[in-house]
This record gives C-alpha cells, sequence and structure tokens, in this order.
C-alpha cells in the first residue's frame, strides 16, 4: 500500500481537507481521501491506520498534477544516521563505526517531493544526500532488534541536502543538516510488505550522483530501530533518515555544489522519486 499526503487549495476542496492537507491512497493512477486524516502523520496515530486506510472510500483525484506535501509533514521526531554506507564511508576518509552516528532535523527542513528545494544565500555549500527514510508506524522503547520490523510502517524517498561549510564549522553536524526548506521527502510512505530494498541514485540536471543499493548498509533499519529506542520511545510518525551512499558532492575532486537551477533528482527503486528545483531563496 502507498500513502501520500495531498496538498489541496485552501484547505477547502473537500470536507476532510480542513488544514489544507489530506491522507490518501494510491492506487495506479489514483488518489483516494482517507477521511478524517489530514496527513500520513495523524493516519498513523490511529493504532488500526492499515485497515482504515486499506477501507477508505473517499473523494478521488488523479496522481497527475497531484501537488504532494512531504508524506509526513511534521513527524515528532527526525533522526538521521551518519556513516552507514561503506562507501560514503571511506570516501569521507573515516572508520567503519562501531555504534550509529546520529544528529537531528525538524520539521520546518521538509519540503515536499516536487517542491523547489532553497538554496540560502548564507551556504555556497550546498550538497546532496540521496536516503532511505524509515517511518515508524507503532510505538515502542527498547525494542528488541527481532521485533522492529513490527515497528515500521513503511519506506519513503528523502534527500538529507547538507550545507557543508556549517556542518564542518563543529564537531557537531546538525547546523549544516536542518536548514529550513532542504529536505524533500516523500513521495508516499510505501508499507513495509510492499519493499524489501532497491537501488538508490541521486541526479544532478540528470548526471548520476550516486547509485549504491539500500542494503549497503552497516547498520539496518531494524538494528537502527533498536538502537534508537534504546535511548528514547519511538512513535508513530516519527522518522529515521538511514544514511546516504558515496556520490556526495563534497567528496570530488573538484568539489560540487548545488547550483541555482539545477534539478535534483532522489530515487529509490520500489519507493519513487523526489524532483526538486533548487532556487535562490529570496
Amino acid at each position: 500500500m502507498r500513502l501520500l499526503t495531498l496538498r489541496t487549495p485552501n484547505g477547502t476542496a473537500t470536507a476532510t481537507a480542513t488544514a489544507g492537507t489530506v491522507a490518501v491512497r494510491q492506487d495506479g493512477e489514483t488518489l483516494t481521501e482517507i477521511d478524517g486524516f489530514a496527513d500520513v502523520g495523524a493516519l498513523l496515530q490511529d493504532p488500526n491506520w492499515e485497515t482504515t486506510a486499506k477501507a477508505a472510500n473517499g473523494e478521488t483525484h488523479p496522481l497527475d498534477g497531484a501537488d504532494l506535501a512531504a508524506v509526513v509533514p511534521s513527524p515528532g521526531k527526525i533522526i538521521c544516521v551518519g556513516h552507514n554506507y561503506r562507501n560514503h564511508i571511506k570516501e569521507m576518509g573515516r572508520d567503519v563505526p562501531e555504534y550509529p552516528t546520529l544528529f537531528a532535523k525538524y520539521a520546518e527542513s521538509l519540503i515536499g517531493p516536487n517542491d523547489d528545494l532553497a538554496l540560502p544565500p548564507e551556504s555556497g555549500t550546498v550538497d546532496w544526500e540521496a536516503e532511505l527514510a524509515v517511518i515508524i508506524g507503532k510505538t515502542g522503547r527498547r525494542i528488541a532488534e527481532a521485533d522492529a520490523a513490527e515497528h515500521i510502517a513503511g519506506y519513503a524517498v528523502l534527500n538529507d541536502v547538507s550545507m557543508r561549510d556549517y556542518q564542518f564549522r563543529t564537531v557537531q553536524w546538525l547546523q549544516g543538516k536542518t536548514w529550513e526548506k532542504s529536505t524533500p521527502f516523500g513521495p508516499a510512505l510505501v508499507t513495509k510488505d510492499e519493499f524489501t530494498g532497491g537501488l538508490m541514485t541521486s541526479e544532478v540536471d540528470g548526471e548520476i550522483q550516486q547509485s549504491t543499493p539500500t542494503d549497503d548498509v552497516v547498520f539496518t533499519p531494524e538494528f537502527l530501530v533498536s538502537y534508537i529506542s534504546t535511548i528514547i520511545t519511538l512513535n508513530p510518525g516519527d522518522v529515521i533518515a538511514t544514511g546516504t551512499p558515496g556520490g556526495v558532492g563534497h567528496a570530488q575532486d573538484p568539489k560540487r555544489y548545488l547550483q541555482d537551477g539545477q534539478v535534483l533528482v532522489t530515487t529509490i527503486e520500489g519507493l519513487g522519486q523526489l524532483k526538486n528545483r533548487v532556487i535562490k531563496e529570496a
């Protein structure tokens, strides 16, 4: 099953879309509203969200031309993992970590799968990082790795766009990782029964930059769910960004960064595609 968050004009297109968005189920080229839920994050708060989504028969919309928001627009937590793909660890000159490198991102950084990506005037080193996002569907604390899959609702595509100059000002990365309107996320939550992994790529103006299978990781999604839940309770709608593979612009010679007018495309087989034009922030 594929679940998306659809923007509606002025929040008044339908009776259910009072917040300007509505959760929808994708069936081929048709989106069906899931009545009573303003977005996928709100839907996941329902313990019976899968049954509710499957049974939905609300108003329908064509997928073509749909204005999609970030699939979970306001997660309670966005926890990101650094140095999880071996080829990226190597290109950045780091050692394979014994434990996950964790940092946070905030909801203000999220944008929809086709939204413009803000290029801030303060940074000239804006880089791409294709990532597999894990979306939590069931509350848990100290979750055993063997039980972690039960807590995963599904997966989506995310690009952890990074302002490298700010990131490396200190040993703490947060200030380079959570710029406003910098993180495309979506297009859909694909439930875990429909996704077993696939090739992840990023392109800039049609040129492939990253291309690695999603399972070529040091720490699996299940391990990360278990590890992070040891520290803090994971709740429905929380997001774990599981790290990026090799091919980032900062590691190239010469270094390459996103420029005004370029188009960044991030794809994971089986999950979908993000396509974001880079636009100078006013």
